[in-house]
């Protein structure tokens, strides 16, 4: 939304963005927890790879939390992806997992002292994100279409680059809708929103990450 509301008071501001960390801090305790588990725990990943039926179980976890969002609870939002990104980091040996984690906190606390610090407006760029995001679905169209005929590596790695660089896009947008003193900014009532915002970049960051760094368990 356009910036309408008072920001000139610093105290709300800081406020308003110390509950959208706490809650983001929470759920990536969380996200963390559950990966780790899939991830060491060797019982769990034998389970899991055996029994891929888990892994379309997460997705179809996943559509019905997001088709019923108004009537969860947060902690149920965050378990759902939380359980996706499990499955998605069981089929990828433990180097790999901790190092797309490494890489994807240090893109992400980049991003954020960017969107902080810069003098440039990402919320004003929307119409390039809206572009960035229809190339991106048509392109994963594209992959399920093409995968009966052959796995493409090259094609996926592409995918998962821009992927990648269309979440950290919107992680740097969403983070400057915090600040207020942008051409849009969000309510200071709307802190979850902004929180599960950008929990969802994050996750997605790391998702294409594991699928362009990883190595899958043999």
């Amino acid at each position: 939304m356009p910036t309408e509301f008072g920001w000139d008071d610093r105290n709300i501001r800081r406020v308003f963005i110390r509950k959208v960390y706490a809650i983001l801090m929470t759920q990536l305790f969380i996200t963390l927890a559950i990966v780790a588990v899939f991830t060491f725990c060797d019982p769990v990943k034998v389970y899991i790879q055996a029994n891929p039926v888990w892994y379309w179980i997460s997705y179809a976890v996943f559509f019905f939390t997001y088709l019923t969002l108004s009537c969860c609870t947060r902690p149920r939002w965050t378990l759902s992806l939380s359980y996706i990104t499990g499955m998605l980091s069981s089929f990828y040996n433990t180097k790999s997992v901790m190092i797309c984690l490494g890489i994807t906190a240090l893109v992400c606390l980049s991003v954020t002292i960017f969107s902080f610090q810069t003098k440039i407006d990402v919320t004003s760029c929307q119409g390039v994100l809206f572009i960035l995001v229809m190339v991106l679905l048509y392109c994963g169209l594209f992959l399920i279409i093409l995968l009966p005929f052959g796995y493409v590596p090259w094609l996926h790695a592409v995918y998962a680059a821009l992927g990648a660089v269309v979440f950290t896009m919107f992680l740097a947008f969403d983070t400057q809708l915090l600040m207020g003193n942008r051409r849009y900014a969000m309510s200071p009532e709307e802190y979850i929103f902004a929180a599960l915002n950008i929990y969802l970049d994050i996750v997605y960051i790391f998702s294409f990450f594991l699928q362009l760094f990883g190595s899958e368990q043999e």
